[in-house]
């Protein structure tokens, strides 16, 4: 049970999804820092951009706030409101236009009730105890198997599976999330056509931050993938050990 406990080597499955999350990481921000210099003609900002998009689809009960932080945009359903950063809020740049409209777009899936949407709020609540908890569980249970010393406990074995179920729920709100973030972009870039906010090349612009956002999405749904492939894993082993 040593290489178990002490020398676990299946943070090894872990190293390709460390790799991939720098590498989306440095997309987003060689993205936006490229198309953040770069102005739209129309010379409108993007919570103007936010705000009529919202209007033209009915959602004029909606507002956009400015909040603090750096790429900190998002749309909160609860509160039924679009928030757009301080690097977003007040920039006529192509990559602040961009991300304004995938937000509003997330907005636009709640009023249309999108299915992957709404199944992602619904499980936010326990995922994230789950993303939490859910790995020290198990790591809780296997320190008790070990303790045991060879001959492992079924409360051990019940503390672990708990702990998988629990993290499950997460792996399964970081699935969902990816068709909500890549539609929500979709969405965005279809209106920054088709609305007369960009030009042709702005809009390809828009689209390239975009998505390399989405590639972050990817990462975090692989890097949940993995993590539960290694706690299925060392559960095998604390049952077989």
């Amino acid at each position: 049970m040593g290489m178990l406990y002490w020398g676990d080597p299946t943070f090894l499955l872990a190293i390709p999804v460390i790799i991939m999350v720098l590498w989306a990481q440095s997309r987003v921000k060689s993205a936006f820092n490229q198309w953040s210099e770069v102005g739209t003609r129309s010379g409108v900002t993007a919570a103007e951009v936010a705000r009529d998009i919202l209007d033209k689809n009915g959602l004029t009960d909606i507002p956009v706030e400015y909040v603090e932080g750096h790429l900190s945009d998002h749309y909160d359903p609860k509160a039924k409101v679009v928030r757009l950063s301080a690097s977003t809020y007040n920039s006529r740049s192509v990559a602040a236009i961009g991300v304004a409209a995938h937000e509003v777009g997330h907005a636009i899936q709640h009023d249309h009730a999108y299915v992957p949407l709404t199944m992602r709020n619904m499980i936010f609540p326990i995922a994230r105890i789950g993303d939490q908890l859910g790995p020290m569980i198990v790591m809780a249970g296997i320190f008790f198997a070990f303790m045991t010393r060879g001959a492992t406990s079924p409360w051990a074995l019940t503390l672990i599976d708990i702990g998988i179920i629990l993290f499950s729920l997460a792996v399964g709100f970081y699935i969902v999330t990816l068709p909500v973030e890549f539609n929500a972009s979709s969405r965005a870039v279809a209106i920054l056509e088709t609305g007369g906010y960009m030009t042709t090349d702005e809009v390809r612009g828009a689209k390239k931050v975009l998505n390399a956002a989405a590639l972050t999405y990817v990462a975090a749904a692989a890097g949940a993938v993995i993590m539960l492939l290694r706690l299925l894993i060392l559960r095998d082993r604390a049952r077989r050990d």
